[in-house]
């Protein structure tokens, strides 16, 4: 059994009492996002920190980088609480290295520090929105096509210097192609001009779940925008802190970072050929950018 059908397998080992007041589905796995169904009226707390839980019972999960175990606590209307451990399945992380960056953007100067900030805590902010929409419930696609060239968790060392893990997805591709959404959003950052994000765009689609989009080119919606699956909301470019163009693609319950490549069908396999694996054009996709 490979690591994700354990994953799998994991969720789905509930005792038959419980499995008809609580399903999980999806993979208890490091990066991992889980959608979750209870009794109307029941609360949910993981690790203590309250849930989510919209009126018909659903609710929704995500399992940072390096998780390993949780606590998943139900209160259901009868007053009945239930404690379910979680065991999460364990990743190893690639090592990146990546060489020639400017030093201002590696160990940035004293007068950087302040946008670094203010693009922090606007991006936090983002992240924070704990809205209603049942957009999060729906399938997501791939929000461009071209070749994988940087995966989440891997370890960067920037000339030299380890940083903090890559926490999302990578996808090369020219300067110009569409960038469209994952799965219906409200449209909560739309700002040009970061530090280290370029032109960056950060969509939220309910219960905490958001999905960012950096470097851009261009942006194509403002924030409040509501968008659908598949709605242009930019072109990659190479804005920001990059070697090139390409898409850096994140999304995150509130706080915790997840793995795109978790939550969308699998990209083409790598060959000899293809050194990295290729995500395959979404059908019905927007055009490239042309503006």
């Amino acid at each position: 059994m490979n690591l994700r059908a354990a994953a799998l397998a994991l969720v789905a080992c509930a005792s038959p009492a419980l499995a008809d007041r609580l399903a999980l589905q999806g993979e208890l796995i490091q990066g991992g996002l889980v959608r979750g169904a209870t009794e109307p009226g029941a609360s949910v707390a993981l690790d203590e920190r309250a849930i989510r839980v919209s009126p018909d019972g659903a609710f929704v999960l995500g399992f940072g980088r390096d998780a390993k175990q949780a606590t998943l606590r139900v209160r259901f209307p009868d007053g009945t609480i239930v404690d379910r451990p979680l065991t999460i399945a364990q990743r190893s992380y690639q090592v990146q290295r990546i060489d020639g960056l400017p030093q201002r953007q590696v160990t940035p100067p004293e007068e950087d520090l302040a946008l670094i900030r203010d693009e922090r805590a606007a991006v936090a902010a983002a992240r924070a929105t704990d809205s209603a929409s049942a957009a999060w419930r729906k399938a997501f696609i791939w929000p461009a096509s071209g070749p994988i060239s940087g995966v989440y968790g891997s370890q960067r060392i920037l000339n030299g210097e380890p940083r903090r893990p890559h926490l999302g997805v990578d996808i090369a591709a020219p300067a110009g192609t569409a960038v469209i959404a994952p799965s219906d959003a409200k449209v909560v950052l739309a700002r040009p001009g970061l530090y280290f994000n370029g032109a960056m765009v950060i969509l939220d689609h309910g219960h905490g779940v958001t999905s960012s989009y950096s470097h851009l080119s261009t942006i194509a919606v403002r924030e409040g925008d509501a968008v659908r699956q598949g709605q242009q909301i930019g072109a990659i470019g190479a804005t920001g802190r990059v070697t090139g163009a390409h898409l850096h693609w994140g999304i995150s319950v509130f706080d915790v970072a997840l793995d795109p490549a978790l939550l969308v069908p699998s990209p083409i396999p790598a060959s000899a050929d293809a050194p990295t694996a290729t995500v395959p054009a979404a059908p019905g996709s927007s055009p490239p950018a042309s503006r």
